[in-house]
């Protein structure tokens, strides 16, 4: 029959969204611009690019829940979407690499920046570090129990155990909140400003970045939970689920690698005067 489906791929109809994400995305950016020149109006402009990226996400990936729910995420598709998580992830790890080598750049090679930094790293200017044996300690703690907890709830789904899925996603979702309070709390407390020399804005940017990331990770995992009280993922049908316990676990291995070489090992020269 003419016009009958008879292949596996779900085509997509026309949308307005991914317009209307191009446009907040430019109107988001162009705010930020005017907001680093305090420029007038940088209120309005900023204030509407964030209210049109949170409109866009929320139709959009509305959207992509109900084609889940009407059937539409075949095999076929969910196997291409997981070759896009994929190749997003890596992309998130290009990203991170770049702030982990401007600052292995700075530590390994101070003498470059003697003018700058005085010759040492951290430089000669930082009276104080944070201790990695502190409140950094006590985060990765958090986010390595993170890690275990959502793996119970992906263990809980495929064994059909709704319960168990629900109180794992509920205890990963708090222990990101607790997490982001924390690096809150430091940030608040840091005994160094941002832009104060290249020891203090690869950190801020670094970790800054990343706790961003846990952010967007348990808002997704809030959003897994929402659908999983109304029921939406089954044992063998669960790729939004999935996708979130992915992205989650690359949070905590980057936290790892910056409790290591950001926290440890960037102090490890420091010597108080």
């Amino acid at each position: 029959m003419a016009g009958a489906k008879n292949h596996d791929y779900h085509i997509l109809a026309p949308d307005i969204w991914p317009f209307v994400g191009a446009f907040a995305a430019l109107t988001f950016t162009t705010g930020m611009v005017f907001f680093m020149h305090t420029m007038a109006g940088w209120e309005v402009i900023l204030g509407a690019g964030i209210a049109l990226l949170i409109a866009t996400f929320w139709g959009w990936f509305s959207k992509i829940v109900k084609e889940a729910q009407a059937g539409d995420h075949t095999p076929v598709v969910q196997l291409h979407m997981r070759y896009g998580m994929i190749l997003f992830i890596a992309s998130e790890v290009m990203f991170f690499v770049g702030w982990f080598w401007s600052w292995f750049d700075f530590a390994l090679f101070p003498s470059e920046l003697s003018d700058v930094v005085g010759g040492t790293f951290p430089p000669a200017a930082i009276e104080y570090v944070i201790d990695p044996f502190s409140l950094p300690l006590l985060n990765t703690l958090i986010l390595l129990c993170s890690g275990t907890t959502v793996t119970w709830a992906h263990h809980s789904l495929i064994h059909g155990d709704r319960e168990g899925l629900k109180k794992g996603l509920w205890a990963t979702i708090l222990l990101g909140v607790v997490f982001s309070f924390i690096q809150a709390y430091e940030y608040m407390h840091a005994p160094f400003g941002f832009g104060y020399v290249n020891y203090t804005s690869a950190f801020y940017m670094a970790t800054g970045f990343h706790g961003f990331h846990v952010l967007i990770g348990t808002i997704f995992l809030i959003v897994c939970l929402r659908r999983a009280y109304l029921g939406h993922f089954t044992p063998r049908q669960h790729f939004g689920f999935e996708a979130a316990a992915w992205y989650w676990h690359f949070v905590d291995v980057v936290w790892l690698f910056l409790f290591v070489w950001v926290y440890w090992w960037g102090c490890y020269g420091y010597v108080h005067t």
